[in-house]
């Protein structure tokens, strides 16, 4: 009875379920991190200004990432406002009116694959979604297509490339994992983690096949249809200079990125081709960043408060009593791997973002696995799900507020019931069962 007590009013717990809760009600993030953060730091008896100060440092430690993603997402805001993206998807939609692809499963996985390509190969991210998703809303409707099996497939491929290949969006995901981990004594590398993470990336794959060719493969009719305008005919666009500059610009930036390992380095290379092409205009580029900061500014904020949150954690000398505590009611590996499964999935769904949950989550996972007797394998494989199982389902999450702007164009489709509990259910619980039982197999 001591043990429960002493663990419900341990100050890092009562933080980190502050923090969820702020979340759930709709508070921002951003806010809901720097409270929760100071809630620890009173609870465990330092000062507020000493509190602040130990945010502010820790935030450090996240600026090359941060970096990162605002150089990403200038360079994925270029890529997205050149006739590359345009001509494409207006190729891909005229393929599916044509009746190129009739079957309604092979749509979704083709739907799929595009999505994938955002996060590594071309990294737009959520960008492309607008652009391809309103125009093919007549083709589904007309093939009684369930939406819900498009958000799962659009899902997919917004998640399981960056949690099982470290490039693009997923260099930013496993470097994390590593970073997170080094510091309590894990010396691993990316090797380590692509080499155990694709455990959740086949279980997100089962999980889209169940959802497309199973749950949501029946017909489905959309009434009082509102037809959404088809895009302007491209039907003559041909690529330019400035437009080869581009494509150009994304292959250096994926080579360099390869080459390196530095994502800034990978996506600056990238930006000075598309300058140097005319692919991005020299007066353009105000716009062009103003652009890149919405898309990706606010993740990398997310990114730099979560590790200002856990560099608080750290420091309020609760975690060794909670791990402690933890380890002796979980009763062994299967009641801990479940434990830090769920609590991921619990914060994850909190804060919206996978990446922004490692190192909240990494604090207590690394000394927990330890004092469990995971092994390495299994402490990345519990850490990587954990992150990643709750950025499916949660309303916060881009990977579900994209699809849903691209589906709802004509009012038709809900967030909640036809993006978030779909995709909660396509992959949290494979995710779930992949953590755990991948967990004890790998010791």
């Amino acid at each position: 009875m001591s043990d429960f007590l002493a663990l419900v009013a341990n100050p890092a717990l009562l933080s980190v379920i502050a923090m969820c809760v702020l979340c759930l009600f709709r508070c921002n993030v951003l806010i809901a991190l720097f409270a929760s953060a100071l809630l620890a730091g009173v609870l465990s008896g330092s000062a507020v200004q000493q509190t602040i100060q130990t945010f502010v440092n820790g935030m450090s430690s996240k600026l090359e990432i941060a970096l990162s993603y605002i150089l990403l997402g200038f360079l994925a805001a270029a890529i997205t406002q050149s006739n590359i993206i345009t001509l494409s998807i207006y190729k891909l939609t005229q393929m599916f009116q044509k009746g190129a692809i009739k079957n309604s499963a092979l749509i979704c996985l083709a739907i799929a694959a595009v999505s994938c390509f955002s996060q590594n190969l071309i990294p737009v991210h959520i960008a492309f979604i607008p652009i391809l998703i309103p125009p093919l809303l007549s083709v589904f409707n007309l093939l009684k297509i369930d939406r819900r099996a498009i958000a799962c497939a659009l899902t997919f491929g917004l998640k399981a490339p960056y949690i099982t290949l470290p490039l693009g969006y997923g260099l930013f995901f496993h470097q994390t994992i590593i970073e997170e981990m080094n510091k309590y004594g894990f010396a691993i590398s990316l090797s380590d983690t692509a080499g155990v993470l694709w455990i959740g990336g086949l279980a997100m794959l089962l999980g889209l096949l169940i959802a497309v060719v199973g749950f949501y493969s029946r017909p489905r009719i959309y009434r009082e249809q509102v037809i959404v305008e088809q895009q302007e005919c491209v039907e003559n666009m041909r690529l330019g200079l400035a437009d080869i500059s581009v494509l150009v610009g994304a292959v250096v930036a994926f080579i360099v990125q390869l080459t390196t390992n530095s994502m800034p380095l990978g996506a600056f290379s990238g930006i000075v081709i598309m300058i140097l092409g005319g692919g991005i205009k020299w007066r353009a580029m105000d716009s062009l960043v103003d652009s890149g900061l919405k898309l990706m500014g606010f993740i990398a904020f997310v990114m730099l408060l979560a590790a200002g949150f856990a560099s608080v954690l750290e420091s309020s000398q609760a975690i060794t009593q909670l791990v402690e505590v933890g380890s002796m009611l979980v009763g062994g590996k299967l009641g801990g791997a479940v434990l830090m499964i769920l609590l991921g999935l619990f914060i994850t769904m909190g804060i919206g973002s996978s990446f922004g949950t490692i190192p909240i989550i990494a604090i207590f996972y690394c000394p927990l696995c330890t004092q469990l007797g995971f092994s390495v394998e299994a402490t990345i494989l519990l850490i990587g799900i954990a992150a990643a199982i709750g950025d499916a389902g949660s309303p916060a999450s881009d990977s579900t507020i994209g699809p849903t702007s691209g589906l709802n164009a004509d009012g038709k489709h809900d967030h909640i019931w036809d993006t978030c509990v779909p995709t909660f259910l396509a992959f949290n619980v494979p995710l779930l069962l992949a953590g755990v039982v991948g967990a004890l197999l790998l010791g």
